[in-house]
């Protein structure tokens, strides 16, 4: 088959849209709790919102994008994605924001469904390990760029920019909310994308078993199976942790700490998300040398530590050591994802989708710990993290997979 180096690239930008839009939610968390008078609970329920839609359209994308082709479905996903974009932009309220996010949210899960075997038929099979490393650095690059905009945005118009692009902002961009600047930006961008792809010629894809989402009936068995259930709950318990983290740290570190959530905070966040990434360029290595279940207990133990310092230590340490927990996240998802496939024999399609729905950690957690955080604190709320955290880390010690990954100290036939 020919490859498209151009769908590649389009392939990479959409990874960067979609991480730019995703992970910008964490570092507006104080901007949420304190322009519409939130309490954690309430401000929990925004991330909830955004998360459950992965829950909502994962497995269903999954079937949509066998019946129709994959530039449809990327093309749908971006109008969801830009009228979820422009009502929150239009119309800033606490429950614009929760529509806002869910239509976001739906939009981005219906893209991670169809650019991974896309990805896959563009690049060539030979060439998918390398593309998909390439591809999640960049969506670690987007995440860490997108607090860095949204701090040089604000800035901008708090102090009354009429230059350029901020004399378009400045009249639309109610006074005292200038974070909804961000939103207008992801109006302009889900746009550009819409027109790339509707001019864009796709490839035609054939999926491969193991990425064929397989119907009810297979998911229905493979959910009677305890070895699957753990998975889902692994998967729930990485997603939660992770926005866990890097949604409250900007809150924490205004509460506790009096850091600045436009500036500080989430510049924090920003070397969350870019600590991560350098975490899994070194974790790809590590994978050469180590057995992934003892590099997911190494990598663990110092990320509950670092986190540990982050909820009880100094202002500066807290500020240093919660960015510093994503470098030692970065190859929990490699990890857990390979390994739950490694342990089933067949439905391997369907059995990803059901994975991927786990990606509802990431709502349920973040009302979990504004409940608590609303009873006991923010401290005490994020510390149900404990929790997921030492599920990850059970995984290394019970793992029973199949198909270990080879390392260069295992004997060659």
């Amino acid at each position: 088959m020919k490859r498209s180096y151009y769908i590649v690239a389009l392939i990479m930008l959409t990874f960067f849209v979609i991480s730019f839009l995703t992970n910008i939610i964490g570092p507006l968390s104080p901007e949420f709790i304190h322009d519409f008078k939130l309490s954690d609970l309430l401000a929990g329920a925004l991330p909830f919102a955004f998360f459950i839609a992965y829950g909502v359209m994962s497995i269903p994308s999954s079937m949509l994008v066998q019946k129709y082709n994959e530039k449809t479905i990327m093309v749908a996903a971006f109008i969801v994605a830009f009228l979820g974009s422009l009502l929150l932009a239009a119309v800033p309220n606490y429950l614009t924001a929760m529509f806002s996010l869910f239509l976001i949210g739906c939009g981005m899960a219906m893209l991670q469904v169809v650019i991974n075997p896309l990805l896959r038929t563009a690049g060539g099979a030979e060439n998918y390990a390398f593309t998909s490393v390439l591809a999640q650095l960049i969506f670690g690059g987007a995440s860490f760029v997108s607090p860095l905009v949204y701090s040089y945005m604000v800035a901008h118009l708090n102090a009354g920019d009429h230059s350029g692009v901020f004399s378009i902002l400045q009249p639309l961009v109610p006074q005292g909310l200038t974070w909804i600047s961000l939103y207008w930006l992801f109006t302009v961008i889900c746009l550009l994308m819409f027109v790339i792809l509707l001019l864009s010629k796709f490839p035609k894809v054939e999926l491969q078993s193991d990425e064929k989402a397989g119907p009810w009936e297979s998911h229905v068995k493979l959910f009677k199976k305890p070895v699957v259930i753990a998975y889902f709950i692994a998967l729930f318990c990485y997603v939660g942790t992770e926005q866990g983290v890097s949604y409250w740290m900007s809150q924490f570190l205004f509460e506790y700490h009096k850091f600045d959530p436009q500036t500080t905070g989430a510049t924090a966040v920003a070397y969350f998300w870019g600590l991560m990434t350098a975490g899994g360029i070194l974790g790809l290595l590590l994978l050469k040398l180590i057995d992934s279940r003892k590099l997911l207990i190494l990598f663990s133990i110092p990320a509950i530590i670092f986190f540990t310092l982050g909820l009880f230590g100094s202002a500066q340490v807290s500020l240093y050591s919660f960015s510093i927990v994503g470098f030692f996240m970065s190859v929990m998802y490699p990890i857990i994802f390979s390994l739950a496939l490694s342990s089933v024999s067949e439905d391997h399609g369907s059995f990803a989708g059901i994975l991927v729905t786990g990606i509802i950690g990431g709502a349920v957690v973040q009302i979990l710990i504004g409940a608590l955080g609303n009873v006991i604190g923010l401290r005490g709320g994020m510390m149900f993290l404990y929790i997921t955290f030492g599920y990850m880390l059970s995984i290394g010690f019970w793992a029973k997979p199949l198909i270990t990954n080879q390392t260069v100290f295992d004997k060659k036939d």
